[in-house]
């Protein structure tokens, strides 16, 4: 493949979705392919799935039945399926959609290139296995990065084996990867103006190498010349060790935003979910968190009508949100994953379920609302990743997330500086600049 390509991805789901996705295009770069925006030009359309959603996989084959005009106009378009969804599914992707070439695994995606190959000569690929090789040992380097922020995949795969999960099953047992080669990849990003860093895993505070903890790794990668800011997700409550809590009170680059899932408020929920810790238990926890950095903006997951939920199960749940109070959180009905233990439990009827999420999103919307409210007259740190909509107008990513619209001629992407909130909208902030 000496010519020049063009790759189209669709990347579902989570941010390690899109890390991968950037991965997977830098393994094809090196064949040739370049990335396009546009489906109908690709000369191979790849599809990075999630498996976490309700009817995931339903999805992917009804987005890979609207490629088949592409398929029958240009037999010689390849179209693969990649992610946890072609990890869950495998050989029953290929039977179901004659015009899909290949699909691979969340752990096998390093093997694109010679698993393209094949499917020149008309053969249909699979590579769904666990490899023992590290895929990252195989990857091409990182390439120069389009703006100031980037992802930074230090764990993956999951030992915790919630109820209701996929992700053991799809991504495999947790995996730390190795300090020195994190630390090198983090210099190579800064190298190239990253100046912000989100370190990843499916349950990344777990991570844990040459005698250090997810703490001690963000101390070490703060000491790194140019690198600004650090944040990571997602956390599990039971893994929130007293270095990486620590961290959060002495390390100024640790931006203060944590991410960390509780999903029921009921112990008795929570024991049916094996979550392996009771709704005391995060209360105290993320007491112990402010304790250690009092202005840390929390966000969280939950899902409602899990099998077996009750009135009161509900109301516990309701009773967390109200004492944690929240920045901002993903709320799902629950949906049954093929596999896991709670897909044998009867659910409960639809319109319940609606009318708790109803009732549980109205809350927390509140509280996302108050939260962003109390940002009008702060000063922030914003990091600015791009032009707005109006000229002269940047957007950037304040040291809570939040996306500022700022009205700064002359400024660009990368520039860190100081910004005074003046307004709160929806799903921003505005505000003005007052320095660097």
């Amino acid at each position: 493949m000496s010519e020049s390509r063009k790759l189209f991805i669709k990347t579902y789901g989570c941010q390690m979705n899109v890390y991968d996705s950037e991965r997977m295009a830098e393994a094809l770069g090196a064949k040739g392919y370049v990335l396009t925006e546009v489906a109908e030009e690709a000369d191979m359309v790849l599809l990075n799935t999630c498996h976490i959603r309700e009817k995931a996989a339903e999805k992917v084959y009804s987005d890979l039945g609207r490629l088949r005009p592409l398929k029958v106009a240009r037999p010689d378009l390849k179209i693969g399926v990649a992610g946890c969804v072609a990890q869950a599914e495998g050989e029953e992707i290929l039977r179901r959609m004659p015009l899909v070439d290949l699909v691979v695994g969340p752990q096998s995606y390093h093997r694109l290139p010679d698993m393209l190959e094949r499917t020149e000569g008309g053969a249909r690929v699979i590579d769904t296995d666990f490899p023992e090789e590290d895929k990252f040992d195989h990857l091409p380097e990182r390439k120069a990065l389009r703006g100031p922020t980037a992802f930074l995949t230090v764990q993956e795969g999951c030992d915790k084996f919630c109820a209701f999960c996929v992700v053991p099953y799809t991504r495999g047992a947790e995996v730390s990867r190795p300090f020195a080669r994190l630390m090198a990849e983090a210099r190579a990003l800064v190298e190239k103006g990253v100046r912000e860093i989100t370190l990843l895993g499916q349950n990344v505070n777990a991570w844990s190498n040459d005698g250090r903890g997810l703490g001690g790794l963000i101390r070490e990668l703060a000491r790194i010349d140019g690198l600004e800011r650090l944040r990571y997700t997602t956390s599990h409550p039971n893994d929130m060790a007293d270095d990486l809590i620590e961290a959060h009170g002495q390390e100024p680059k640790l931006m203060p935003y944590l991410h960390l899932p509780v999903q029921s408020g009921s112990d008795r929920i929570l024991k049916a979910m094996n979550r392996k810790h009771t709704a005391e238990q995060y209360l105290r926890l993320v007491e112990r968190i402010r304790a250690a950095r009092p202005d840390i903006l929390l966000t969280s997951d939950f899902i409602v009508g899990f099998p077996g939920e009750t009135d009161a199960d509900f109301d516990a749940t309701l009773a967390l949100i109200r004492a944690v109070g929240f920045g901002s959180a993903f709320s799902f009905k629950y949906s049954a994953r093929p596999g896991t233990p709670a897909a044998e439990k009867p659910e409960l009827p639809a319109e319940l379920c609606d009318a708790r999420l109803q009732t549980l999103q109205a809350l927390l919307g509140e509280q996302q609302r108050a939260a962003q409210a109390a940002m009008v007259g702060r000063e922030l740190g914003v990091l600015y990743e791009k032009a707005g909509r109006l000229p002269g107008q940047m957007v950037g990513k304040s040291d809570y997330l939040h996306a500022v619209h700022v009205e700064d001629p002359g400024a660009r992407p990368g520039d860190l500086v100081r910004v005074r909130i003046t307004a709160s909208g929806p799903n921003s902030l505005a505000g003005e600049r007052i320095g660097v």
